[in-house]
């Protein structure tokens, strides 16, 4: 309300207007995208970006809750709206009309594009230069009547003291804003008038004429539709709520129940209004359904989208972008430099171009696309090989040694997991529902799939081996302690083991009052503990009196009994040693084992990625939370006094983290002079433990306005009032470190801020300013996923079987190790099963993905590779949806490129080796060891002639020339006639 903003005129008239049906005006759109600051790129993911191509145009429009598609006709008309995933980019629901807004506040003229106005600077000074007037929210909203929230007042005189002292800090700094910054803000006095015309009001949500409804926030079911149909008997108007594919099921769903018409609504009024007895459907999100007896309204929440099924999708092999380090599995470690369009015999195909050392270049032919994969490095930190020597094969030939005897470690792991056994544990339903109904939220959708596998797991009769991958904040402790709960009430006992004595303190008081009231004894081993009450704890484990125990290594303890262990929850597990694990797994036999991790370790990614461990994502941010705006800076005065007064003006609390115990001094020394108003509390591990404890604990409880520590803070210490965090010289920490550092602040639902400093005399190494510019991007809720994959990229996913993290990878990169070791894993699982070769196509049809249809190189490239790995026909139907969704109806080119394809795979599980056309005949290379079945399909073919293991036919039998379309004849034949049968006999 205190801020000024851009003239409504100049909104109003940012504004661009889609409907499906209507004409679509290319020029007008490229000016808008222009003037309301949208930026090209080749993917949209982000709010704010546009990708246009011919036929289909993807953008992400700012304050959407995701991106969405214009499909165009042929006439340059709006064929389709859609919303789409950003992460899978494939869609989730149509749209009939999209008004599409700016994505900043420097809205341009067509002056400004052309450069008239400079867009440089602070968004402050930006818009001074851009708008002579900019008025208030108030005259903005014209006669709307404003209600102000109790205790309106008291911010708004907080906000005014952060806006003065910021413009005293910037003076006293020598920085002057041109009066820009006092413009953007209204005066004292300009807000006391607009302030007579409020009223204080409190809002009153929760009406007594509308209640819960039971049963409707799921969703689904039979039992949602009889009850629909019930509630249209009645006259009831039944609103659907909900975004994405779920709530378009949903929708199908009880349109087909009630034989009604779905209609759509954009509000709440528009739904009372409606006819008695409708069906409607409202776009937004609640947590469940409700019924609204006053007017007559059921409103039913469709489940929020779920994305912990598609783990996989998290940890697949990225996308190549231009300028990647890539390996190629036969010529090795090279560099994409660009994907060119070459013409052979008058055709246009694609060809990846890769640098090698020595200005070594080779062209990479897009059926060989499937060849590379990602490095999972930057070019200046790698060593490429060679072309056309042989150290390439011969490390490649001492890797696959290596990667046959960790597959054969993995099998051994793999075949003990399924052959063990383990305590099934299914808690008393009564007591385990009393203990969940104490959790204050609403589960995320995430979470509750992920309590789900958990107590499937520990049901099943097998150990349990589970990985809770979930960012800072997103509901990882209530996972473990639903597992907790499932285990000690139903008589097992439970290890929690976390790094550090603070994070043991804060979970054990944590269980400790969950479990209050339930008969669940609570304990805590830790070097805080006393002696004798560590000795009472080990003798109440060791006879079985005390079901869940709280600590840290010291549990390790050759001293420590259990009576009945059966679960051991790891938090934090990317902060112990392979030593330790293994110490943990000895604690007892058939142990069940919960791992959590915001940003797991690269071993840990792996062993998910090859299927060893379980995983459960947790992406989905609670409400409310919001992200912790991340920015790099240079050691400043003026911001760090700006940012800490304005947290402490507002009633929080402030972190300064440094990466030595040495640097607090100094640290301390300059932050009383730049904020001597400020309660400085230090925390470091040379602290007494108990002095240590009680620093952290004393500021958790409110005490002090900031905590100057290292980053002995940075696991699950939880500081509700704490929403601003400084770390000095960010470049000596780690991607890991500064992520759970981040995680520390904005945990209430206020905005948090992180800001990494570094020394303005210290030039940052590259290496370092990738790692910070990692933290700076992936500022989204739920990013720490994205860290740990770029920390695969940066650091190496190691051996599985040793301690090293770098490994192999370090040698031929994460995509083509994870390939080469999943072959190896099922050759000795099922080591008669051949690997299936490609079968090689020489005829004169090809196909592509033109560059009209697909802009982005390095997305045809990725297009490309996902076509040639595409291992069954389900996989490569959804691939031709994907390419339809995304860029819209496939030209001819890709049509061929499928159809070739399609028979490559067909033919290869028929084992044919090749298809070859000439002029003058057609040829079919069949392999040894097919089957008889397929000999026989071949050879009975009219006029095929057999030349050992090739069959020949006339060129004539090709129709129009067309040898693919013979072939794929001959191969459906096959099919038909085929079935897996014996093995063709070997000839003497």
């Amino acid at each position: 309300m205190l801020q000024r903003v851009p003239p409504a005129a100049v909104i109003e008239g940012s504004k661009f207007d889609l409907v499906a049906g209507q004409r679509f005006d290319r020029a007008s759109f490229s000016q808008f995208v222009r003037r309301a600051g949208y930026v090209e790129e080749g993917v949209a993911d982000d709010p704010g970006e546009v990708v246009v191509r011919d036929g289909v145009i993807d953008i992400y429009p700012a304050g959407a809750p995701g991106p969405m598609r214009i499909v165009l006709s042929d006439k340059d008309e709006v064929e389709e709206l859609r919303g789409f995933d950003r992460i899978s980019q494939l869609t989730e629901s149509s749209l009939d009309r999209v008004i599409l807004g700016p994505a900043t506040e420097a809205i341009l003229t067509n002056a400004d594009i052309n450069g008239a106005v400079p867009t440089s600077g602070t968004m402050e000074h930006v818009l001074g230069r851009l708008y002579e007037k900019m008025p208030s929210v108030v005259e903005v909203l014209g006669d709307a009547i404003i209600h102000l929230a109790p205790g309106a007042e008291t911010r708004v005189e907080r906000y005014f003291s952060i806006i003065e002292d910021a413009r005293q800090a910037r003076g006293h700094s020598g920085k002057t804003d041109n009066g820009s910054a006092r413009s953007l803000y209204l005066s004292r006095a300009e807000w006391d008038r607009y302030a007579q015309g409020m009223a204080v009001h409190s809002l009153n949500l929760e009406p007594e004429d509308s209640q819960p409804a039971e049963g409707f926030a799921s969703g689904a079911g039979k039992s949602v539709g009889r009850l629909v149909q019930e509630c249209a008997k009645q006259g009831q108007t039944i609103v659907l709520t909900g975004t994405g594919k779920s709530v378009e099921a949903l929708s199908r769903r009880l349109a087909k129940a009630t034989c009604a018409t779905l209609q759509h609504v954009d509000t709440w009024q528009a739904a009372i209004s409606a006819e008695p007895g409708s069906l409607l459907k409202l776009p937004c999100t609640l947590e469940q359904g409700f019924v609204d007896r006053r007017n007559n309204i059921v409103v039913i929440a469709a489940p929020q989208n779920s994305v912990t099924n598609n783990a996989r999708l998290f940890l697949a092999e990225p996308e190549l972008q231009i300028g990647d380090v890539v390996v190629h599995e036969e010529h090795g470690v090279g560099v994409l430099k660009d994907v060119q369009s070459l013409y052979i015999n008058g055709v246009a195909r694609d060809a990846a171009r890769l640098d090698y050392r020595d200005s070594g270049s080779l062209l990479v032919p897009m059926e060989d696309f499937g060849k590379l994969w990602r490095y999972g490095s930057e070019a200046q930190t790698v060593t490429l090989d060679r072309l056309h020597t042989q150290a390439w094969g011969k490390k490649r030939e001492k890797i696959a040694q290596d990667i046959a005897s960790t597959a054969r470690h993995l099998s051994k792991i793999a075949k003990e997991r399924e052959a063990s056994r383990s305590e099934t544990f299914s808690p008393p339903r009564t007591s385990y529902t009393a203990f969940t109904r104490r959790f204050p939220y609403a589960e995320t959708s995430d979470q509750s799939e992920a309590i789900n596998s958990v107590l499937s797991d520990l049901s099943s009769g097998r150990p349990m081996n589970r990985l809770i991958c979930g960012d800072v904040g997103f509901g990882k402790t209530e996972v473990a302690l639903r597992a907790a709960a499932a285990v000690a009430l139903a008589g097992g006992q439970v290890v929690v083991i976390a790094p550090t004595t603070v994070l043991a303190r804060q979970h054990f008081a944590t269980f400790e009052q969950r479990f209050a009231g339930s008969g669940i004894s609570v304990g805590m081993l830790s070097r805080l503990v006393k002696a004798g009450e560590a000795k009472q704890v080990k003798a109440e484990l060791a006879e079985g009196s005390l079901r869940i125990v709280v600590a840290t290594q010291a549990v390790l303890a050759k001293d420590v009994r259990f009576a009945r262990l059966a679960l051991l929850i790891v938090d934090e597990e990317h902060r112990f040693g392979l030593r330790q694990k293994r110490a943990m797994a000895a604690l007892a036999p058939s142990l069940h084992v919960l791992a959590m991790s915001a940003t797991p370790i690269p071993r840990t990614l792996q062993s998910a990625m090859v299927g060893i461990q379980e995983v459960s994502l947790l992406m989905t941010p609670p409400r409310r939370r919001m992200p912790v705006r991340t920015t790099l800076l240079a050691f400043d005065s003026a911001s760090v006094r700006i940012a800490l007064m304005r947290e402490f003006r507002r009633g929080g609390q402030s972190f300064v983290v440094v990466p030595r115990i040495e640097d607090i001094t100094a640290v301390e020394a300059r932050l009383r002079q730049i904020v001597p108003e400020l309660a400085i509390r230090v925390a470091h591990g040379k602290m007494p433990v108990a002095a240590l404890d009680e620093a952290v604990v004393s500021f958790a409880a409110g005490e002090g306005d900031i905590l100057l520590a290292t980053n002995i803070i940075e696991n699950g210490l939880d500081v509700p009032r704490a929403n601003t965090m400084f770390v000095w010289r960010a470049d000596l920490f780690g991607l890991a470190q500064l992520h759970q550092l981040r995680g520390r602040v904005g945990r209430s639902g206020t905005q948090g801020a992180a800001i990494f400093l570094t020394d303005e005399n210290t030039k940052l190494s590259e290496e370092a300013r990738l790692r910070l510019s990692t933290l700076v991007e992936n500022d989204r809720l739920g990013s720490g996923l994205s860290i740990s994959m770029r920390d695969f990229d940066l650091r190496g996913g190691g051996d599985l079987a040793g301690e090293d993290q770098a490994g192999h990878i370090k040698a031929i990169g994460i995509g083509l190790y994870q390939k080469l070791l999943a072959d190896a894993v099922v050759k000795h699982r099922t080591p008669m099963k051949d690997a299936e070769e490609q079968t090689f196509l020489n005829f004169g049809v090809s196909g592509g993905i033109p560059a009209n249809y697909v802009s982005d190189p390095a997305v045809r490239l990725h297009l490309y590779a996902k076509l040639s790995r595409a291992s069954s026909p389900k996989a490569l139907a959804d691939l031709e949806e994907e390419f339809e969704d995304r860029f819209g109806e496939p030209p001819q080119e890709v049509k061929l490129l499928f159809r070739r394809t399609r028979l490559k795979l067909a033919a290869s599980r028929l084992g044919i080796a090749k298809f070859e056309a000439g002029p003058k005949a057609l040829a079919i290379t069949i392999k040894e060891k097919a089957s008889l079945r397929v000999w026989a399909s071949f050879a009975k073919a009219e006029n095929a002639i057999l030349e050992k293991n090739r069959l020949l036919f006339e060129a004539s039998r090709a129709a129009d020339n067309e040898p693919l379309y013979f072939f794929e004849t001959m191969v459906a034949s096959a099919q038909k006639r085929c079935k897996p049968g014996i093995r063709k006999r070997t000839r003497n």
